[in-house]
């Protein structure tokens, strides 16, 4: 059964100018470690820190709780599996309340823009 559905819509531009006004201020607030050196690897490195902020939306809208339930951006990362598909992979707060459901994530990039969708299924 789907308990939430969340999508949103981010443009890479404006990460782009958080990123580089901002710099680690920005980064580290919303992105771990691993997400920061994923994206530091790529051609683009913007378009996919825009899509994991997409994401990190995106699950904060299918909770419907949003940030202020003591979630934290850190808390809900978003990691490849092999073949290269995205996952939410959640700690602190999102995976005790959200660890035993099954969470989907699709992300997609088109010019300046990137849209995320996350599925919660209880």
């Amino acid at each position: 059964m789907v308990e939430g559905v969340g999508i949103d819509i981010a443009e890479v531009s404006r990460i782009r100018r958080s990123i580089e006004d901002y710099g680690d201020l920005f980064t580290g607030k919303v992105f771990t470690a691993e997400e920061k050196e994923y994206c530091s690897q790529k051609p683009n490195p913007y378009q996919h820190y825009a899509a994991r902020f997409a994401a990190k939306e995106a699950f904060s809208k299918a909770t419907g709780t949003g940030w202020d339930d003591g979630f934290s951006w850190q808390e809900v990362e978003v990691v490849n599996e092999e073949s290269g598909k995205p996952i939410l992979r959640l700690s602190g707060h999102a995976l005790r309340d959200y660890g035993a459901k099954k969470v989907f994530l699709s992300l997609s990039h088109s010019g300046d823009h990137v849209a995320a969708v996350v599925v919660i299924e209880g």
